[in-house]
């Protein structure tokens, strides 16, 4: 898809990417956007349009990362944003897949016990990103802001001279529940529960591998130079 500008219909990208529903809804954007123009509604809803271009950009097409423009904007803007993909991913996506699971359990033999062990290992996962959740909530979050209200630093002048470990654990453990699912999903069980189980879990694996290129690659770098600054 050609990138999203101020004059891209909301209708035409959420049809050509279905899974930018969530993502819209991070702005108070839901189904129902008619003919509306991305300036129109951003206007209409006080919404900065470059920061939202950017998102959607970044989210939608995995080649276009513009490091320096998400670099430039609000600190707040970005902890903001990534507190609501954290309140989706709590409120919204664990519990779908939970559900799920559940189902497939209720539909399967008790001696199935590839599908428990499975069960077993999201739960594992499950624990490991909320227990992420909450320490972006209680401690990591409020201390960029608090840092960020403490300098003038033009952080955006000094994150490229800090280097980063972008990778993530949890990505790869739910690449590890996939590859699972997929190679070891045997016996008798209701294989449409057994689709949607896979499919609710890939749309995780999208949402946080697109996220975490700016929470690891643009927040953290920021977070980093200005505990510097400050220290």
């Amino acid at each position: 898809m050609t990138l999203i500008n101020h004059d891209s219909k909301l209708s035409e990208i959420i049809v050509h990417d279905p899974s930018t529903i969530t993502v819209l809804d991070r702005f108070g954007i839901t189904l129902g956007v008619g003919d509306a123009r991305v300036i129109d509604t951003c206007h209409e809803k006080d919404i900065d349009v470059d920061f939202f271009i950017t998102i959607l950009n970044t989210y939608i097409n995995e080649d276009y990362f513009p490091q320096e423009i998400l670099a430039s904007f609000n600190v707040a803007k970005l902890v903001d944003y990534l507190s609501k993909t954290n309140s989706y991913y709590e409120r919204n996506v664990l519990p779908n897949i939970e559900r799920h699971f559940a189902f497939l359990l209720s539909k399967s033999p008790l001696a199935n016990n590839n599908l428990v062990l499975m069960r077993q290992f999201f739960d594992e996962v499950k624990g490991e990103l909320l227990q992420r959740i909450k320490n972006d909530c209680d401690s990591w979050f409020p201390e960029i802001m608090s840092n960020e209200q403490q300098t003038s630093l033009s952080v955006k002048t000094v994150i490229r001279d800090i280097e980063n470990d972008c990778t993530d654990p949890i990505e790869d453990k739910i690449d590890d529940l996939i590859n699972m699912l997929i190679m070891h999903l045997k016996g008798d069980y209701d294989h449409n529960l057994g689709y949607a189980v896979i499919v609710a879990i890939f749309s995780l694996k999208k949402d946080i591998k697109q996220n975490n290129r700016i929470r690891n690659r643009i927040l953290r770098p920021i977070s980093q130079a200005l505990s510097h600054t400050n220290a």
